[in-house]
């Protein structure tokens, strides 16, 4: 008697049983997490092939038929508005990313947020604030003379935590999962999914001893539940490197992580993020989730050490009391296509109210792509639909037009060697020791003997990231060795 959004069916008077239990576009789709979530390795967690697609919105329908006899905005083929919808218009297709490292993701999006409220809050009216965390900009907040709010020159930052009504001041929270920058925890997104995909109802967004779903089952996921998915997620182990002792291989990795970095990429998929402030130990629940999910005071607050050995590995260490992320992201939103004729461009904006003039204005804006496990991922792009890396490449407008065109501007080795290096980026085998290992699994030393990555290189800034004795690229003459390092 619900849809995947939770809301009441349109039409109650044909209800979600057999043979209209699943649907592929308005779901429920899947009878398990791992249905869609399962590369490289078939193991829950993971990410999935362009078969494993999220029809992401189509969830507001009762059930998707494309019947247009069937009459009722959002019931089986009319939008919110009474048009048609064809499969291309009816939600936004994206592919299934994997969970790997989630849990440092969140404590990341976390730890900015702060940040910039504290910054927000210092603000009286008449002033301006340069809004910035972990050497990223996010632009200028300012308050108007009435003490109202003006973020037209605020970036990076989704659309729904722009929100300002009179005084009351935009949230910034940065909301680091879904591909367009709209769920702030692996909590709320299981809250979400759990009901989308599977048609399961948790206690805390729908009530405890309630059936809002009209299937005879209370109580369908507790709240301990949820908690318990969530820990699975967010421990997961973090990606690595596969990087083979093949000489010509190595130049090649080396060389095209430079040029990653001369042209500009590096710039948004900064290579390693910070986490200070004993920000590994992840926290249950987060302080700013919204309502509907667990909440600060809701329940006794539950911690866990990311960094502890005993979790699924690889794992990241704290150096210095720091402990670098390498998800090669900046965790803000870019608009990355041509504009509205662009076809990477989605058809619905989910940072809009459904049926307003904005939730079918589209969408450009994309969370800056987590690159750590981009090496063995089966398909590119936020839909899936491109094959290769390079074409995702090739698919860069807007504010990655200039990074596109010194790609292209590289010479067809350059492009392979940045291809090269893209590919040492993977989530490795369950098991898996060590973050940078070899083509056989075996433990590495890397960088080689006689470089090491500078260490501006990890917040994004221009410096060489690969600097020999002399502080210049060495990449022709390079003297390998295969020693390897336990936990490098």
């Amino acid at each position: 008697m619900t849809k995947g959004t939770g809301a009441p069916l349109v039409d109650p008077s044909v209800p979600l049983v057999f043979p209209r239990n699943m649907n592929r576009i308005s779901g429920p789709d899947a009878n398990s997490c791992a249905g869609c979530h399962n590369a490289p390795f078939g193991i829950s967690g993971g990410s999935g092939d362009f078969v494993a697609n999220v029809f992401v919105l189509g969830q507001r329908f009762d059930f998707a038929t494309f019947d247009r006899n069937e009459t009722g905005p959002t019931k089986g083929a009319l939008d919110e508005r009474g048009n048609p919808v064809t499969l291309q218009s009816i939600a936004n297709t994206r592919t299934t990313l994997g969970m790997f490292g989630s849990g440092y993701i969140e404590m990341l999006a976390r730890q900015i947020t702060g940040d910039m409220q504290a910054l927000r809050n210092t603000l009286a009216p008449g002033e301006s604030v340069a809004l910035a965390s972990k050497g990223i900009s996010y632009g200028t907040l300012s308050r108007r003379a009435d003490g109202s709010w003006n973020t037209i020159s605020v970036i990076g930052i989704p659309e729904s935590s722009l929100a300002t009504v009179g005084s009351t001041a935009p949230s910034l929270i940065l909301k680091p999962f879904h591909q367009a920058g709209r769920v702030i925890s692996v909590r709320e997104f299981s809250n979400n999914a759990f009901n989308h995909h599977h048609g399961i109802q948790s206690t805390e967004r729908f009530g405890v001893g309630t059936d809002p779903d009209g299937d005879g089952v209370i109580n369908e996921l507790t709240r301990a539940d949820v908690t318990a998915a969530v820990v699975f997620q967010v421990t997961m182990a973090v990606p690595g490197r596969v990087i083979s002792k093949d000489a010509a291989i190595e130049r090649a990795v080396i060389r095209g992580e430079s040029k990653f970095q001369a042209v500009g990429c590096a710039a948004c998929h900064i290579p390693a993020l910070p986490l200070g402030n004993q920000g590994w130990v992840f926290s249950e629940p987060n302080p700013f989730n919204p309502v509907g999910n667990l909440r600060p005071g809701d329940a006794p607050a539950l911690q866990v050490d990311l960094n502890d050995a005993s979790l699924p590995r690889p794992r990241l260490k704290d150096v210095n009391d720091v402990v670098h992320v390498p998800a090669f992201t900046d965790l803000r939103v870019h608009d990355i296509t041509g504009g509205i004729n662009d076809p990477n461009r989605e058809v619905l904006n989910m940072q809009h109210a459904p049926g307003s003039d904005g939730f079918f204005g589209g969408n450009g804006k994309f969370v800056t792509r987590k690159l750590w496990d981009i090496g063995n991922r089966p398909n590119h792009h936020h839909h899936g639909q491109f094959s290769t890396m390079r074409e995702s490449i090739f698919a860069h407008l807007g504010a990655a037009q200039s990074s596109r065109a010194a790609f292209l501007a590289l010479s067809a080795e350059d492009q392979a060697c940045v291809i090269e290096f893209l590919k040492t980026l993977q989530a490795l085998p369950p098991g898996t020791k060590n973050r940078v290992v070899d083509e056989k699994g075996n433990a590495r030393k890397w960088p080689p003997t006689g470089y090491t990555r500078s260490t501006k290189y990890r917040s994004g800034s221009s410096a060489t990231p690969w600097l020999g004795s002399s502080g210049l690229y060495q990449v022709e003459n390079v003297t390998f060795n295969s020693e390897s390092d336990e936990d490098n």
